[in-house]
């Protein structure tokens, strides 16, 4: 273990009047790190992801700049590196050094693919995917529960096409069974499956889905392995963004078991640009946000938020986060104004520090640091200066990237996507089979049905309910012929007569 960033089982964050620690314990307890555009934020994260890595535990972050891929490579003794070194007490042991990582990327581009099933991501956040409303999310909720019934599973969206035109076929079975389905909604909901696949979520949804014990890896050398997705592409699309990360978090909580406090966490989950997961967040998706955060504590999983306001995070969600890293804020309207007393006021008190002020006052890699301590109370706000990071500060190139993807452990096994069957393929079949059902009923040759007899016969029409164009056509000739060969035989039984009678 490294001695710079670890010392009896804490993480040395950096250096206030004394040095600043992230206790072990309670580092599942979960965390906020704030703070505007350029002041240290991503350092921090990369800090902390660097101390959790060095005491076995495995990371996951979304690397939103592509700066933070720099972890994966030896870091360079700068001047200023060297001097911040010096000034949080690490002069005489700074040494730099990589740590272990796998990349990982939605669009498998700059990492491994990342696949879920869309029967895996569920009606809920697959509504609020697809931004839709309240009627529309009944209707997607009737779809899953048609599929759960009928033993079809949903991999990818051309399943849940395939099973929302299906139902539009049968609404009226559908409605009798599991309440209305409007064509409007399904309409509706079609236009906006067209949206997300013009976001790339194609490739997101299929297999072979993610194994979600792949995130929670260690190194030959007992390093917790750190996950970093590239999102740089991904924020271009936020609501796939969040509620990507959402399902992952999603799936922790569903997967791992229950192990209460430990000595360390299993995994730790950082989630920047966290805002945009509570941006326009009905009540039933906030509510399963506050269920994850308090609830997955126990299944030994840490949550770190990582955004510009403190603001950003509802009350509910806030009041989970007990270790804090609140880096500068510009107070320049009312709102930032407000913004920044409420970040002073979630601090526990420090007589000898005005933190209102102090937060405006901080520079560039200066944070109010507050963690958890003793029996889990936040101990008292410090001026901390944040300790140099051990890595690279800034991205790996293109060659470095490709080559820590080759030498990764899941190298080949996310590669390739798998189209097995699902519901697109079964209902096909069944579409195919009734059309063949149906073409078999119809009857046989025109020979057949001239003649009235064969399986196109009158007889057993009148058995089924439904009769084809060939039927009524056949008919019609049969009748023809019956009226033809009648005048015929009236015809030479009158002109015998009349030829009897000359």
């Amino acid at each position: 273990m490294s001695e710079q960033v670890l010392h009896d089982g804490k993480i040395f964050v950096g250096k206030s009047i004394k040095p600043e620690y992230l206790d072990l314990r309670l580092a599942n307890r979960h965390g906020l790190i704030t703070g505007a555009t350029g002041t240290g934020k991503t350092v921090t994260l990369q800090v902390l992801a660097e101390g959790f890595s060095s005491a076995g535990v495995p990371v996951f972050a979304a690397d939103i700049k592509g700066d933070l891929s720099g972890i994966a490579a030896v870091g360079e003794a700068k001047d200023f590196l060297l001097k911040r070194a010096g000034e949080t007490g690490l002069a005489d042991i700074y040494r730099n050094r990589a740590y272990p990582s796998i990349f990982w990327d939605v669009f498998g581009e700059q990492g491994h693919p990342i696949r879920a099933t869309v029967q895996d991501m569920g009606p809920l956040l697959l509504a609020r995917l697809l931004e839709l409303n309240e009627v529309q999310e009944g209707v997607l909720n009737i779809a899953f529960r048609v599929a759960a019934d009928e033993k079809m599973p949903l991999v990818d969206l051309k399943d849940l096409r395939a099973l929302m035109n299906d139902i539009a076929a049968r609404s009226k079975e559908i409605g009798t069974k599991y309440g209305n389905v409007a064509a409007t909604s399904i309409g509706s909901i079609q236009r906006r499956f067209l949206v997300l696949e013009e976001q790339g979520a194609n490739q997101f949804f299929g297999e072979p889905a993610l194994d979600i014990m792949d995130f929670i890896r260690l190194a030959p050398d007992g390093r917790g392995v750190i996950n970093l997705l590239a999102a740089d592409r991904l924020m271009e699309r936020p609501r796939l963004y969040a509620t990507f990360l959402l399902w992952m978090l999603s799936k922790l909580w569903m997967t791992l078991p229950e192990v209460g406090d430990q000595p360390k966490p299993k995994l730790v989950f950082f989630f920047d640009e966290a805002h945009l997961l509570f941006n326009e967040a009905p009540k039933a998706l906030l509510e399963r946000i506050e269920q994850v955060a308090r609830l997955i504590r126990s299944k030994g999983v840490g949550v770190y938020f990582i955004t510009q306001n403190p603001m950003d995070v509802p009350n509910s969600v806030s009041a989970q986060l007990g270790n804090r890293v609140q880096h500068a804020l510009r107070a320049f309207t009312p709102q930032e104004q407000r913004a920044v007393k409420a970040a002073a006021t979630t601090f526990r008190k420090n007589p000898d520090l005005d933190t209102e002020k102090v937060i405006m006052e901080l520079k560039v890699g200066e944070a109010l640091v507050s963690m958890l301590e003793n029996k889990g109370e936040p101990s008292m706000v410090q001026r901390t200066l944040i300790r140099p990071p051990e890595a690279r500060l800034g991205p790996v190139s293109k060659d470095e990237r490709q080559s820590v993807i080759e030498y990764s452990p899941v190298f080949g096994k996310y590669e390739e996507a798998v189209d097995r069957e699902s519901a697109h393929e079964i209902l096909a079949k069944r579409t195919d089979a009734a059309a063949q059902q149906a073409n078999a009923g119809e009857g046989g040759s025109w020979t057949d049905v001239i003649l009235g007899g064969g399986a196109g016969s009158s007889g057993n029409r009148s058995r089924r309910g439904s009769q084809g164009m060939g039927d009524m056509i056949g008919r019609e000739l049969q009748r023809s012929l019956s009226r033809t060969i009648a005048t015929t035989i009236k015809n030479i039984i009158v002109g015998s007569i009349k030829g009897g009678r000359r």
